[in-house]
């Protein structure tokens, strides 16, 4: 029975190496610490946590109007590319003949 309890540690220790290793325990103290020092804690210490940690269910809708905002942006962007290829390729054609003419 000596042998369990130091495989128990031995997993306990890997984990938490894979746990401070991987940024979760900085990153779970940082949140305990803020609710720790918050004035007026909050009903929910789960709530609190999950708002901190980023998820939190009902999401920013500041975030939801700027990913509207990209999203709109992105596609403006596809469509001012697409005019610039037309036109490089409408300049060209005009070009061409002028390049053979100085060439003769």
């Amino acid at each position: 029975m000596g042998v369990l309890p130091q495989a128990a540690d031995s997993k306990r220790e890997q984990f938490r190496q894979y746990l401070e290793k991987s940024g979760v325990l900085d990153m779970l103290t940082k949140v305990l610490v803020a609710l720790y020092e918050e004035p007026e804690k909050p009903d929910s210490a789960l709530d609190f946590l999950k708002h901190h940690l980023g998820a939190s269910a009902p999401e920013n809708p500041e975030i939801e109007a700027l990913r509207l905002e990209v999203a709109e942006v992105k596609e403006k962007y596809e469509a001012v590319l697409e005019e610039n290829l037309k036109l490089k390729n409408k300049l060209a054609q005009y070009e061409q003949p002028q390049d053979e003419k100085h060439g003769e």
